[in-house]
């Protein structure tokens, strides 16, 4: 049985049900976007959560020592991200993500999903390939999941490399938009 993973962060899907995972997944978000998307293009080409977010609140409380503005540091991170995420540690996947996409699903829904509709194991850890510098304060990392490559959006912010889910999968990001029962039908979950 063949499961993919189209994005760090994503929960795998049977190669099967990909492309009506990602129809409804789609068909999904584009329909919460358009009930619960707040008006006008600032919001959406701002990068940051509004202050009064629960997701900046959150993230206003934590302190985290800083991490150095260098492409080694990215990759180093990227690569930790990547293992916690293959080792089940989605807390501190989701500790990486900027504050807009934290502003999709909160840290404790974001868990829960995880462990109700646990993702199967690769059987390989992701690897870390690369980083390059893109446009708008971009970083694109590439890396490689059995064979397959793919690549994630990083943006060095407050003093922190940072995770895009929106930009870097917006198919996982309309899934977490979904009610529960919605996702489950969407990425194919059946809980124990």
């Amino acid at each position: 049985m063949r499961w993919y993973r189209p994005a760090r962060g994503t929960p795998l899907v049977h190669a099967g049900t990909l492309a009506l995972a990602g129809g409804l997944a789609l068909a999904g978000g584009l329909a919460l976007a358009a009930c619960s998307a707040p008006a006008g293009p600032a919001a959406t080409a701002s990068h940051a959560a509004p202050a009064s977010s629960p997701a900046a609140a959150s993230a206003a409380t934590r302190t985290w020592p800083p991490d150095p503005r260098t492409m080694a540091a990215l990759l180093r991170i990227a690569q930790v991200f990547n293992a916690d995420y293959d080792s089940g540690r989605y807390g501190a996947v989701y500790d990486r993500w900027d504050a807009r996409s934290q502003a999709i699903i909160s840290r404790a829904e974001y868990i829960q999903r995880h462990l109700e509709c646990p993702t199967a194991p690769t059987g390989a850890p992701a690897r870390v390939e690369s980083a390059t510098r893109g446009h708008a304060g971009r970083w694109l990392v590439r890396y490689e999941v059995e064979g397959s490559k793919a690549v994630d959006t990083w943006f060095y912010q407050d003093h922190r490399w940072v995770f895009d889910i929106i930009l870097s999968n917006p198919g996982a990001a309309a899934q977490y938009r979904m009610p529960f029962r919605q996702y489950q039908a969407a990425v194919g979950c059946h809980p124990q």
